[in-house]
């Protein structure tokens, strides 16, 4: 199994994961999204989450999930081909998705340490955030890198 393929977890296995870490001592940081046409921004993101603890989860929206948000034409990479890239990003240490349209079942399942969003949500706001401070955990907004974005290198391409 290519090491990429080995951090991708099912959300079970990833509570017994999640659950063992935090026994451990380790700080648990989870985000999601759904990541589709990985880009500069995004890896900054990561890295930025990843720096906030010892391990990091990231769920991404499943392809169903992500054509609810997104709309019909996403996304353009099915949710194993970037469950596969977000493996292998050193600074991810694991990977699951949801099909939900929102993370709450899948925070509410975990419990990280600390959940982090992009900026363009304030932490008032990010889902998942009662579960998480009621459990003695932080919740961080993470500034956006303003100049990516895969819409944006979507409609570039199309020209």
């Amino acid at each position: 199994m290519r090491p990429s393929k080995s951090k991708i977890k099912t959300r079970r296995e990833l509570q017994g994961i999640v659950a063992g870490l935090k026994s451990e001592g380790k700080t648990v940081v989870f985000t999601n999204g759904c990541f589709d046409l990985l880009h500069p921004g995004h890896v900054r993101y990561l890295e930025k989450a990843r720096a906030e603890g010892d391990v990091l989860v990231v769920a991404l929206n499943s392809d169903d999930s992500v054509r609810k948000i997104k709309g019909e034409d996403r996304p353009v990479l099915s949710e194993e081909e970037r469950s596969e890239i977000m493996g292998a990003l050193g600074c991810v240490d694991f990977v699951t998705t949801f099909e939900e349209e929102t993370p709450e079942n899948i925070i509410e399942e975990l419990v990280p340490t600390v959940l982090v969003k992009g900026g363009d949500w304030p932490v008032e706001r990010i889902l998942g955030r009662q579960v998480v401070e009621s459990n003695s955990g932080r919740v961080i907004s993470i500034d956006f890198e303003e100049e990516f974005s895969t819409s944006n290198i979507i409609r570039k391409i199309r020209g």
